[in-house]
């Protein structure tokens, strides 16, 4: 019939789906292009960074976690400490006979002998070592106290009263003694060398024989661990 339409109506007309569907939802071939760029990107940094930190993390773990060997004290750590006994339990005289607390050694390490009066000669060497380690701990031999712990009523010496300025020599009995320090087995009292910290814990007792370098070296570490325990050297 003139003047009708007689063309049929167009997909669009019809509302296909599939044409209505825009072709811009698409990503073009440079934007997929420059994501995957990207996500490289960012994976070689990732993997950068692991690279980097890998060997600071496992410095981190040997240190605290895996304890190196080199690391080991010398001296045996006392488990449980030995607290200072209170002033009656452990009567202590100077060498005028005049009574000393046992408790006004606390606020300094003690690095402590024990010996007869009559000081044999395992007695010199071990007041010796006692004055040279001390002395090999520089500026922080103020915080160190020698104590000799005479367990006897035998006089000192006068040719040992020279080499004794700067130690602290006191008398008490073995008996009393032996409730706070304690040898290894099978050995005597004046075997070793033992150190309190300024607390009056007895924390550490040093071989027979020892070896004044590993003596040192220990003495060395427990001062830069515990810097701000002690008080100012008496």
């Amino acid at each position: 019939m003139s003047g009708s339409n007689s063309s049929a109506p167009s997909a669009a007309e019809r509302g296909d789906p599939l044409v209505q569907m825009s072709v811009h939802s698409l990503p073009s071939a440079p934007q997929a292009e420059l994501s995957q760029r990207t996500r490289l990107g960012r994976l070689k940094m990732l993997l950068v960074w692991a690279i980097c930190t890998t060997p600071v993390v496992a410095s981190y773990l040997t240190y605290y976690v895996i304890r190196p060997e080199g690391r080991a004290n010398y001296g045996t750590l006392i488990l449980p400490t030995h607290d200072m006994p209170a002033d009656a339990a452990l009567p202590l005289k100077d060498l005028q006979n005049q009574p000393l607390a046992v408790s006004s050694l606390k606020g300094q390490w003690l690095l402590v002998t024990v010996a007869a009066g009559a000081c044999d000669a395992a007695c010199e060497q071990h007041l010796y070592y006692q004055r040279q380690v001390r002395e090999t701990l520089g500026r922080d031999k103020d915080r160190v106290d020698r104590v000799w712990l005479i367990t006897d009523g035998a006089p000192v010496r006068d040719a040992l009263k020279p080499g004794l300025e700067g130690t602290t020599v006191l008398r008490t009995s073995q008996g009393d003694l032996a409730k706070w320090l304690s040898p290894e087995a099978g050995q005597p009292l004046s075997a070793h060398f033992y150190l309190v910290d300024p607390k009056g814990t007895w924390m550490m007792r040093f071989p027979a024989q020892p070896d004044m370098s590993k003596v040192k070296r220990d003495l060395s570490r427990l001062m830069k661990a515990n810097d701000s325990w002690d008080d100012a050297g008496r």
